[in-house]
C-alpha cells in the first residue's frame, strides 16, 4: 500500500452519492440469488458477479441494477442489506452517509411502506452503534418508471417521513425522462422541508442540469459530469455553491465517458465549481470510496492535505447542522495533522 493509499484508509469521511441496492456486497447478492435460484438471471456464484456486472451502456445497467433489486423480497432482506451496508462504510472510515434508497422499487414489489421504512430505521439505528457510522436518507423517484413513481415516492416520503430522511431525489435513465414533468413533486417535497439532490448531466448534456436547477430546486446534482460542456453553468455553480457529486468510476462502468484520464474532474475543479468525492453502486462498478479518493487524487494531482480537503468537502456539503459538521471536520483535521 503506498503512502497516500495507507493517509485514505484511515481518512475519516463522509459520503452523499451512494445507492442502497446498488452498494449490497458480491457475498449478500450471491446469498439472496441462492435463495431464490431458479427465478432470477443474477448469479448465486459470487465470483460470477464481476462478469455480470460488466455494462455494455447506462439502460444495461439499469436492467442489470433492477434484477439485483428483484432479490429483495421483504422487510428482513432490506433490514439485512442496509446494515450490511454499513457494515462496508465503517471499514472505511465512513463516518456519515447520504444513502440513496428507492422506496417505490420495494413497495411496489410487495414490502409495505412502513415496513421497508421501519426496516431501514432499524438498520440505521444499529449500524451507529455497531459500526459509528450516521445514516440518512435520500428518497428517490426511479425516473424510468415516471410520474406514478414520484407520486407514491412523495407520498412514502410525506406520510411514513422516516428520522433519518433528508432529502428528495431522481435517479434511473436521463434519455427519455425530461426533469421538468418532476417539478411538482419535487415543489411538494421542498415545502415540506426535503432537500432537493436529483441526478443530471450523468448521460445526457448540460441543459439537464440547467432543468434539474431551474425546475427542481436542486441543492446538489447528483454526477452533473456534463456541465463541464457549459462555461456559463460551471461559473453558475460556482457562484452560487452547488456541489456536484461526482462518481468518477461509475461514469466509466456506464459509459458516460470513455475512460479515466477523459473524466471531466480537473475541468470542474479549475473552474471552482464544488464537487464531492463518491463510489455510487461501488460493488457493481468494482470500486470502493477509499479507491474513488485514490482516483481522484490521481486526476486532480493531489497530495495528503488534498485529500483530506475532499473529505471536508463531503461534510460541508452534507445536509447535517453547523455543529455535527464541526465535529467531523475537527476529526479530519486532527487526522490530517497527525499525519
Amino acid at each position: 500500500m503506498t503512502e497516500l493509499a495507507s493517509f485514505i484508509a484511515g481518512l475519516p469521511k463522509a459520503e452523499l452519492h451512494v445507492h442502497h441496492v446498488g452498494s449490497a456486497s458480491p457475498r449478500a447478492v450471491a446469498e439472496l440469488a441462492a435463495r431464490h435460484e431458479g427465478a432470477t438471471p443474477v448469479p448465486a456464484d459470487p465470483a460470477a458477479l464481476a462478469d455480470y456486472f460488466a455494462f455494455r451502456d447506462f439502460a444495461h445497467f439499469i436492467e442489470v441494477y433492477l434484477s439485483v433489486v428483484d432479490l429483495i423480497r421483504d422487510a428482513e432482506d432490506v433490514r439485512t442489506l442496509t446494515y450490511e451496508v454499513a457494515r462496508e462504510m465503517g471499514r472505511q472510515q465512513v463516518r456519515y452517509a447520504e444513502l440513496t434508497v428507492t422506496p417505490y422499487s420495494h413497495v411496489s414489489r410487495g414490502i409495505p411502506a412502513p415496513e421497508f421504512c421501519a426496516a431501514i430505521e432499524d438498520a440505521r439505528r444499529t449500524a451507529r452503534t455497531d459500526f459509528g457510522v450516521e445514516l440518512q436518507w435520500c428518497f428517490d423517484i426511479p425516473g424510468e418508471a415516471g410520474l406514478p413513481a414520484a407520486e407514491e415516492t412523495l407520498r412514502i416520503a410525506l406520510e411514513e417521513r422516516p428520522d433519518g430522511l433528508v432529502s428528495f431525489g431522481l435517479g434511473g435513465p436521463e434519455v427519455g425522462v425530461p426533469r421538468p414533468q418532476f417539478k411538482t413533486y419535487f415543489d411538494k417535497a421542498r415545502a415540506a422541508g426535503l432537500h432537493s439532490v436529483p441526478h443530471a448531466g450523468e448521460t445526457t448534456g448540460p441543459q439537464t442540469v440547467w432543468d434539474a436547477l431551474r425546475d427542481l430546486g436542486a441543492e446538489r446534482i447528483g454526477h452533473g459530469i456534463a456541465s463541464a460542456q457549459d462555461p456559463a453553468l460551471m461559473a453558475h455553480l460556482a457562484e452560487h455553491r452547488i456541489t456536484l457529486e461526482v462518481c468518477p468510476t461509475s461514469n466509466v462502468r456506464t459509459r458516460a465517458v470513455p475512460d479515466l484520464d477523459h473524466h471531466p474532474l480537473p475541468e470542474l475543479v479549475a473552474a471552482g465549481v464544488p464537487v464531492t468525492i463518491n463510489s455510487d453502486d461501488p460493488p457493481m462498478f468494482g470500486t470502493t470510496l477509499e479507491q474513488e479518493y485514490a482516483v481522484a487524487g490521481r486526476l486532480l494531482d493531489l497530495d495528503a492535505a488534498g485529500v483530506a480537503d475532499l473529505a471536508r468537502a463531503a461534510v460541508d456539503a452534507a445536509f447535517l447542522p453547523a455543529a455535527r459538521k464541526a465535529e467531523l471536520r475537527a476529526e479530519i483535521d486532527a487526522y490530517a495533522a497527525g499525519h
